[in-house]
């Protein structure tokens, strides 16, 4: 797919991706706007929630939390993020997000370069919370 002009999206127009946990929702990438670079989506946890531990063997990932509260365990390290405040996750790091707080968070992410492949794009390091939802995996979504 090739967009050569701007492209807007709606997160109610995209199907959530739960497998992992939580709601995940790629806005902008390969599949919704023709992205090459990387892709950019908002992921949305409710109170005790969270998206299992991975990581990416060729993306670095950065997160932004807008609302909320979030603990990002980072080779099993926790760092707490504040609305406002944001993450860099660097290429091949292992990294969980939980929400420990008592109202939903959603935060905005981007990963970027993308994979080779998209089944490339994620490693799981431990089961996945909702492993029998679609596969809707967000490397999996060009």
């Amino acid at each position: 797919m090739t967009i050569t002009r701007a492209s807007k999206v709606n997160a109610d127009d995209i199907a959530p991706n739960r497998r992992r946990g939580g709601d995940i929702r790629v806005l902008l990438g390969p599949a919704t706007v023709g992205a090459t670079s990387g892709f950019m989506g908002m992921l949305t946890l409710e109170p005790a929630e969270f998206v299992s531990e991975h990581y990416h063997p060729y993306s670095e990932e950065f997160l932004c939390l807008v609302r909320g509260e979030l603990v990002v365990r980072v080779d099993g390290t926790p760092v707490r993020l504040a609305p406002g405040e944001a993450l860099h996750i660097p290429i091949g790091v292992r990294h969980r997000v939980e929400n420990p707080g008592e109202a939903q968070a959603v935060a905005v992410f981007h990963l970027g370069p993308l994979a080779p492949k998209p089944s490339l794009g994620h490693v799981d390091t431990e089961p996945l919370p909702n492993a029998g939802e679609p596969s809707l995996d967000v490397g999996e979504q060009r």
